[in-house]
């Protein structure tokens, strides 16, 4: 899955859950409180910023781009390192967007941080069975990464155990780190957790890869339906289940102030339930509006879902006089 990278049983450490390990490796590689810097995705995954400014760091993010396909500017992240930073946080596929970072990202991100040897990259790998575009490719995979990346995953999306709360982080020097915080905190994962992840892990996996397929088909359909909704964009996700169109036009359309308010009228008038681009962190200056649809559900819901948002704005367009 990985291409081979020489992970020893003793490198990987479980826990309840991937989450745990954002604090840990914040925990184990900053200082709290002496202005050390971890450079995050913006738009990301909303635990990432907090789990920064919970854990006495300063959070720098780095700015993902529609027209990249969510993916950022290694040149930007380049002027964002600097000696006080830490710890850079990837994750992708991507959650809110669905973006990928491709090998060649990957290998000029590797390229910067080389010059950077004070800086771990904590690599969120918790969607990498759920890639759409070729193989994944881990950055780990890169000469001369693998011993400074902390890869994480779980069973919680490809095997669809989200409420079993077993995660595992893998590196070889900071993994006895992780073991003692995780004696300090939950103890352990849950032994009946771990036995059934097992089973999952090693079993057959028809029925893991019969829902790639369908994650895959599902995307492809919510995608072509949500451009064809009036003052509405969609690219093509890369991987995971999310879909981030651009509402911008359809704000401007039904008089919307910003996608916050696009949501929850949705929601109330709609009964059509999203979220807003600033629950995944401040909105990025001039990449307009945005909001999440998830598409773990069903054909008939996603489409009736996107017919509900379609209507929605048609009947709330405001006329030009």
């Amino acid at each position: 899955m990985r291409g081979g990278l020489p992970i020893r049983p003793e490198d990987v450490v479980i826990g309840a859950g991937a989450k745990p390990f954002i604090a840990y490796a914040i925990l184990s590689t900053t200082d709290h409180g002496a202005g050390d810097e971890v450079i995050y995705p913006n738009p990301g995954f909303p635990i990432y910023e907090s789990q920064i400014l919970a854990n006495g760091a300063k959070p720098v993010p780095v700015h993902l781009k529609e027209d990249r396909d969510f993916a950022f500017d290694p040149a930007e992240l380049e002027k964002l390192v600097t000696p006080r930073t830490k710890l850079l946080i990837l994750n992708y596929p991507h959650n809110p967007t669905g973006g990928l970072l491709g090998k060649k990202e990957l290998q000029a991100i590797a390229a910067i941080l080389q010059k950077h040897p004070q800086v771990w990259v904590y690599a969120d790998e918790i969607y990498s069975r759920l890639c759409f575009s070729g193989e994944f490719f881990s950055i780990a995979q890169v000469p001369g990464m693998y011993e400074r990346t902390i890869i994480c995953d779980g069973a919680s999306k490809t095997w669809a155990m989200t409420g079993w709360r077993i995660g595992f982080a893998s590196n070889p020097v900071l993994a006895p780190a992780f073991t003692r915080w995780i004696t300090n905190t939950e103890s352990c994962a849950s032994q009946i957790s771990q036995w059934a992840a097992i089973e999952a892990i090693t079993g057959p996996q028809d029925a893991a890869e019969m829902m790639k397929q369908s994650f895959l088909e599902r995307g492809k359909l919510i995608v072509r339906l949500l451009n064809e909704v009036p003052g509405v964009r969609c690219r093509t996700p890369g991987g995971a289940f999310y879909a981030w169109p651009n509402v911008t036009e359809a704000c401007r359309m039904i008089g919307a102030a910003d996608s916050e308010e696009f949501r929850k009228r949705l929601l109330h008038e709609a009964g059509v339930a999203v979220l807003a681009d600033i629950h995944f962190g401040a909105r990025v200056p001039g990449e307009g509006q945005h909001v999440r649809f998830s598409y773990a559900a069903s054909n008939e819901m996603i489409e009736k879902g996107v017919a509900r948002m379609a209507d929605f704005i048609r009947r709330n367009t405001r006329k030009v006089a």
